[in-house]
């Protein structure tokens, strides 16, 4: 079962005890906007997302993230070839892997990298946890606030810290497909 975004949202505003209004001035949206999102009648855009994620005081990936449970266990999802949740950004292309399941502690999705260069970027991506990327095709430049970037082609992979800035291009002609696995913090 996938997450319903706009039910999410609505969560994420009640737990603040914010009506509609409020929650809308603190993510510099129209009322009707935030209205219209939490009843699923459309759509956000990915700066839509960012403002809801800053208005939120959250990391915008747990926007699609259920708030955790006390204990689960025997737990399994299968995402098949293509199946899962796209989320489309000017940069990259997330497909959300294992979306049925809820209360995850880290949110595994595929991206297509389409940016080929920093400048594409609103600056940097910051967000709670550690996140851990393997290069699936192609090859990508990992750019980092306090490291020299580095080139990574097929079967390379990194581990860093996510609160720290950083972005990730492709650098071969085609786009390069990589997995994401962000630890939430």
């Amino acid at each position: 079962m996938a997450l319903d975004l706009g039910a999410r949202v609505r969560e994420l505003r009640k737990e603040r005890n914010w009506t509609l209004e409020q929650a809308a001035t603190h993510a510099g949206l129209a009322r009707s906007t935030l209205s219209k999102i939490e009843n699923g009648q459309m759509s956000p855009t990915y700066e839509a997302l960012k403002k809801l994620a800053v208005g939120l005081g959250i990391p915008v990936p747990q926007l699609f993230t259920p708030p955790r449970a006390a204990q689960v266990s025997g737990r399994l999802a299968v995402t098949r070839s293509g199946e899962g949740a796209a989320h489309p950004t000017t940069t990259y292309e997330h497909e959300l892997l294992a979306g049925a399941l809820t209360n995850k502690a880290m949110l595994p999705y595929r991206a297509r990298v389409r940016a080929r260069s920093f400048e594409e970027f609103d600056g940097w991506v910051r967000h709670d946890g550690e996140e851990f990327l393997y290069v699936l095709t192609g090859a990508i430049r990992l750019i980092t606030e306090f490291y020299a970037p580095i080139e990574m082609r097929r079967g390379d992979s990194a581990y860093y810290d996510a609160t720290m800035g950083h972005n990730v291009i492709s650098v071969s002609d085609e786009d390069a497909t990589i997995l994401w696995v962000t630890a939430l913090g």
